[in-house]
């Protein structure tokens, strides 16, 4: 049988409960003081990073829609080629809803059977070869054309409008899209100055196989840049410049007594206005 254990006597039990009661204050000291050790790194960590760089996009006046830059080389491509047509904004508003609900603005070598492009036209229902309505003004032109010869198109719905043109299975769909389509618009055909921005990378990089002139002249009428315009036309042109620049290696671009550049993403007020439309670009795009 093992002897019972002696209790420790009241002063030796008063003298460990001291000692833990000073270890626990030490190690709220030490932990305290890590604490604030490590804040002040923290913070001092926070000052010194630098703060997220804006996204890359583009962005519209009167919409918190964002776009990609394949989006918005698109969406001023269908704006361009409806004002080369000579077409009312209305006309452009429709065709951008369109877009906006058949793709999302973007070119889609695949769709419901044989449906591809920026607004899934159909080489067998005549809308042209595939090559054809996979080329983004082509496919513009085409549905513009179509549009055109809807009776009173003009004074028709966005939604009524588009679905006279495309026969969709869900005629309502483009309603959605309207106010932002809208917005695009505006922005791009030059009804809001400075409307339409993109933020892009600095430079930006070229991956265009057509130069920049043969495309302004077959999207937009001619070349427009340094002569002349009038306002409209002008926007018009800048806005096309502005949604192209990450394909184009366009670096700034000014018109309208404002200044567009692809670092800052933002129109500001320009320091030395002229009268055309005049662009900068970056040294590899030439």
């Amino acid at each position: 049988m093992t002897a019972a254990a002696t209790p420790p006597s009241p002063l030796r039990r008063a003298g460990r409960t001291a000692t833990r009661r000073r270890r626990r204050r030490l190690q709220l000291l030490v932990a305290g003081a890590l604490a604030v050790a490590l804040g002040g790194a923290l913070g001092l960590k926070l000052l010194l990073t630098p703060s997220p760089s804006e996204p890359l996009g583009c962005t519209t006046v009167g919409t918190t829609y964002a776009l990609d830059f394949e989006q918005a080389s698109n969406a001023t491509t269908i704006t361009a080629v409806g004002k080369r047509l000579g077409l009312p904004d209305h006309a452009v508003t429709i065709a951008l809803a369109t877009a906006l609900q058949e793709s999302r603005l973007h070119n889609l070598p695949y769709g419901d059977r044989d449906s591809r492009g920026v607004f899934q036209q159909r080489p067998s229902q005549g809308w042209g070869t595939e090559a054809q309505v996979m080329t983004p003004r082509y496919a513009a032109a085409a549905f513009f054309q179509h549009l055109v010869v809807v009776p009173g198109w003009p004074t028709l719905p966005v939604t009524v409008a588009a679905q006279r043109v495309q026969r969709s299975g869900s005629p309502n769909a483009y309603a959605q899209w309207e106010a932002v389509a809208r917005a695009l618009a505006r922005a791009t055909t030059g009804e809001v100055a400075a409307g339409f921005s993109c933020r892009v990378p600095d430079p930006p990089k070229s991956t265009a196989t057509a130069t920049l002139a043969q495309t302004m002249t077959l999207e937009l009428g001619d070349a427009s840049i340094g002569v002349p315009v009038t306002v409209p036309q002008g926007w018009t042109v800048s806005s096309w410049l502005v949604g192209h620049a990450n394909q184009f290696g366009i670096t700034s671009v000014a018109f309208g007594g404002e200044q567009w550049t692809s670092a800052g993403g933002a129109w500001q007020a320009d320091t030395s206005p002229t009268a055309g439309v005049r662009i900068t670009r970056a040294r590899s795009a030439h």
